[in-house]
């Protein structure tokens, strides 16, 4: 019992801190926009902003030596990779690299403690039950966001063909390329209209309208619409109507789109197979069979 409120307690600190590590840009952020607002201000408030925090003081270098230690195990990852995925997954203004590493490194700590205490429960063999424990804490994190990246790949692939039309249309009615961006952002929601609203703002800011396509191309990584931005490209640098190019791509896309469900469709059946031979059948067999074998029985 000891050992499992032990066990409990060490688990509830991870949580605690691995909460504390991941939410720490966003604090950080909060912190600056205070700092800026309170900019000039004398008092005890300043004072107290200007203070280093336990975050700071505490929670920052540990997060810091957590994330050079996940980078230690795992050789072939980089922070700059760790971000990428970050980014592909629609996290990377919520959760920074080090923070994604720390929380690696925490679980498998976490695992290994818990795999002590387990294996200390169940068989003596503990430093194996210890590592395991530890191996699935490590790879929890990358298993998570690899089914993030790739369900929000699926919503990207679904919204694609709605947003071209929209696009198609804007433009054939006499709006720029730009202004056709901002009527999207204003109709539509989810995270395609996000990542065009972040292009958007990109282009506002003084990026080329080329090199800001490009870079929505980095954060979302679908094949589509890489093609969708090098036809809006070459349509730019070629001086090719530009409505004719987006109507063209949306009804690809929607093509795409069809032959996917189809593909989808066509693998059901072969899906569904399995827990019809797991679970479906052997019930019916004791239904059918079930008497028969009772007879036989009596017989012999």
């Amino acid at each position: 019992m000891l050992l499992l409120t032990l066990a409990a307690l060490l688990v509830g600190l991870a949580v605690f801190l691995l909460a504390e590590v991941v939410t720490l840009p966003a604090r950080e952020r909060a912190g600056s926009i205070r700092r800026a607002v309170g900019y000039g201000r004398t008092g005890t408030g300043a004072a107290r902003h200007d203070s280093a925090s336990f975050r700071e003081r505490v929670l920052v270098p540990l997060a810091g030596s957590l994330a050079q230690a996940a980078l230690r195990v795992d050789r072939r990852a980089t922070t700059e990779a760790v971000n990428l995925k970050l980014i592909n997954a629609g996290l990377g203004r919520k959760v920074s690299a080090t923070g994604f590493l720390a929380s690696k490194a925490a679980l498998a700590l976490v695992g290994f403690l818990v795999g002590q205490l387990v294996a200390g429960l169940v068989t003596p063999s503990g430093l194996l039950v210890g590592i395991a424990f530890a191996g699935v804490g490590f790879m929890a994190p990358d298993a998570l966001l690899t089914l993030r990246t790739r369900s929000r790949r699926e919503t990207l692939k679904a919204a694609l063909p709605d947003a071209l039309d929209l696009l198609a249309v804007s433009v054939e009615a006499g709006l720029g390329f730009d202004a056709a961006i901002s009527k999207l952002t204003e109709h539509m929601d989810g995270p395609l209209a996000e990542e065009f609203a972040m292009t958007l703002g990109e282009i506002r800011i003084g990026e080329t309208r080329q090199n800001a396509l490009l870079k929505m191309v980095e954060r979302v990584d679908i094949a589509e619409f890489s093609a969708f931005v090098r036809a809006v490209i070459q349509a730019d640098q070629l001086g090719i109507s530009l409505g004719r190019i987006l109507k063209v791509q949306a009804e690809d896309s929607r093509i795409r789109r069809q032959l996917a469900a189809e593909e989808k469709a066509m693998k059901a059946p072969i899906k569904m197979l399995f827990p019809t031979v797991l679970f479906i059948f052997p019930a019916l067999f004791v239904v059918v069979l079930g008497p028969a074998f009772l007879n036989i029985s009596k017989i012999f």
